[in-house]
């Protein structure tokens, strides 16, 4: 089993960058994106579920960044526009065989699988 994020750089503010995350060994029905700042927790960014419906963000990333997935490709996407320097992070792209529901979605722990991350500088 494996996520391979890509896509991470070094940005000005008001840039975009789109990250991507690619799954192999398993289908997971629910993925999602997490970032950790330096000396801060990790925390959630963004997350949907294979069979579709909601997807959900952070309030702080909501109207940005734009998360989407190509099941045939076991692909997950994140689409983040109008950065700013306090998205400067390491990004992660977790995954979980489970279908969670909306009260667990934004838990770290509910996310067996990550992948190992790719940097996100936003220079001002």
């Amino acid at each position: 089993v494996q996520l391979q994020a890509s896509g991470g750089g070094l940005v000005q503010v008001g840039g975009s960058l789109r990250l991507s995350c690619a799954a192999s060994g398993r289908t997971f029905n629910t993925m999602g994106w997490f970032r950790q700042a330096p000396g801060k927790e990790r925390e959630f960014v963004a997350a949907l579920k294979r069979s579709g419906g909601t997807i959900y963000y952070a309030n702080s990333v909501k109207g940005r960044f734009t998360m989407s997935r190509d099941n045939a490709k076991n692909t997950v996407y994140l689409q983040m526009n109008s950065l700013r320097p306090e998205d400067t992070a390491v990004y992660y792209c977790a995954a979980d065989e489970g279908s969670k529901i909306a009260s667990s979605i934004r838990t770290v722990s509910e996310y067996h699988y990550w992948g190992q991350g790719t940097l996100v500088t936003v220079s001002s």
